[in-house]
């Protein structure tokens, strides 16, 4: 069985041009130095289906039945099979060689193709995202997109801020340069099956990789060849407009800089893309506003529950200009008011997450205006989601989320079922571990809909994504009524 299994994983390598046929012999000494075995027979596959991931599995098991793997958990069997990946993984040479190949026919044939090697080698394992619970639930402001994510554990934002900083190690962070080909260990991933791309962005070195959870089409990393903090500023426009020239068919954005309102690893530059339309991209502008000294410029405030301030034109220089110059304006912006203030206490508290995408010859920048100020009341953040929202959604709201995609913790998966068992049969819901925290958005449920079998399960669909529509409420600075949308025309007269 083994056998066959060696020879079904390089029949595919040879099938997916990941090895040569001249590799072959080589690459089954290769796995066998690695499963510690010494000796292979050639056995007689036929026309047997594949299926990478049941093969993989059945070769930990095998090593794990034989003593050369003695951890059974998922981290260690994820090392493990990541390292057989490894051994049929062509040197990064190889894989830049032919991106550059495709990139001088056409970006998209470039993108499209390194896509699907990353896939072919199992860096994005397409087994456990195939797995993830996803639907679209229709808002005021268009149809929401709605993850529950089963490969990615749920963050704390506390953790997230505490951990900014952190850099010790090698690699330094996951999303370091010395990451292509590491093989890991039990806190850090294995990365064999990695090639990252290198590409200049505004005059400096970067690379291009695909993100192993995908959280939508062609999710993309643009990450510094340089280990150091992100940082929103001139620059940052520039380089985001900077990759859209060079990859038009891929919007790119940032996480904000801050903790709560930033990602989940500040401490390296890096950019997010892709080539997926979401719900904040085909929200329409319903207030245009004008800048001095920028009439080449079309500029307005976006439909959508975060302040979006969008612009649009030919020149991306003029559009990094205008950018710097509402970014300097927010960073020291305060409006008692609108409850907003640029910092206490020396800590400064606002910035922005930026979105660039083409359209056409125009370029499209979206600046959502970002405060991450916490008060005992929301010791977490004022424009986070607040605590009531929590049972849903309680992590930092990042450059995903922000354009309108909600990317929600497995444990949703099992909650959402139990509270649907409890609503037709009448169980206590403050009773069990899995419901009591859904049980007062739950009763809310049962008042205000008949619940059958047939229906319960797309009405609590529908009622996250609405709660999700709240969330990014609480993250807008500038709220949905008359006197938010004044306060946000007196920040953009300001500037």
């Amino acid at each position: 069985m083994i056998n066959s299994a060696i020879a079904a994983l390089v029949r595919y390598a040879e099938q997916k041009r990941l090895i040569a046929p001249e590799d072959r012999i080589w690459a089954v000494n290769s796995l066998l130095e690695l499963l510690k075995l010494d000796a292979w027979e050639e056995p007689d596959l036929g026309d047997a289906p594949f299926d990478l991931a049941a093969v993989l599995a059945e070769l930990t098991d095998d090593a794990l039945a034989r003593g050369v793997l003695t951890d059974d958990s998922i981290t260690s069997r994820d090392l493990f099979d990541t390292a057989l990946m490894g051994r049929l993984t062509p040197p990064p040479r190889e894989v830049i060689s032919r991106f550059f190949q495709l990139y001088a026919q056409a970006p998209r044939e470039a993108t499209d193709w390194f896509y699907q090697f990353s896939i072919d080698v199992n860096y994005i394992r397409q087994d456990r995202i195939v797995k993830d619970v996803q639907w679209k639930t229709p808002t005021e402001y268009g149809d929401l997109d709605i993850t529950i994510n089963l490969s990615k554990p749920e963050k704390d934002p506390r953790a997230i801020a505490a951990a900014r900083n952190a850099a010790s190690g090698y690699p330094k962070c996951q999303l370091c340069r010395e990451n292509e080909g590491y093989a890991g260990r039990m806190d850090h991933p294995a990365r064999q099956n990695l090639r990252m791309i290198p590409v200049t962005v505004a005059g400096k070195s970067w690379f291009l990789q695909y993100s192993p959870y995908v959280y939508y089409n062609e999710h993309c990393i643009f990450l510094n060849s340089e280990h150091i903090p992100m940082r929103i500023d001139r620059a940052c426009f520039e380089k985001l407009l900077d990759i859209i020239t060079q990859f038009p068919h891929y919007f790119v954005g940032s996480n904000a800089d801050l903790p709560i309102v930033g990602g989940s690893i500040l401490a390296h530059d890096h950019f997010q893309g892709g080539r997926y339309e979401f719900p904040m991209a085909c929200a329409e502008v319903e207030r245009e506003v004008t800048f001095r000294d920028f009439p080449d410029v079309a500029a307005g405030i976006v439909k959508w529950p975060m302040s979006n301030l969008r612009l649009r034109g030919t020149d991306p220089k003029r559009l990094a200009d205008l950018a710097d110059r509402v970014l300097a304006a927010w960073r020291s912006y305060t409006d008692p008011e609108a409850g907003i203030f640029a910092q206490t206490d020396g800590t400064a508290h606002n910035t922005i997450t930026p979105i660039a995408r083409r359209r056409g010859k125009d370029y499209e920048l979206d600046l959502l205006l970002r405060n991450n100020l916490t008060t005992p009341d929301h010791p977490l953040g004022v424009f986070h989601p607040h605590a009531e929202l929590h049972h849903i959604k309680k992590e930092n709201i990042g450059l995903i989320e922000v354009m309108g995609l909600a990317v929600l913790p497995a444990r949703l998966k099992t909650e959402l079922a139990a509270v649907g068992s409890a609503l037709l049969g009448g169980g206590d819901l403050t009773a069990d571990p899995l419901t009591k925290a859904h049980a007062a958005w739950a009763t809310d449920l049962a008042a205000r809909y008949t619940l059958t079998p047939e229906n319960v399960n797309d009405i609590l669909r529908k009622e996250v994504g609405l709660v999700f529509a709240q969330v990014l409420e609480h993250a807008g600075v500038f709220k949905r009524t008359d006197a938010g949308q004044t306060a946000f025309l007196r920040f953009t007269d300001c500037v």
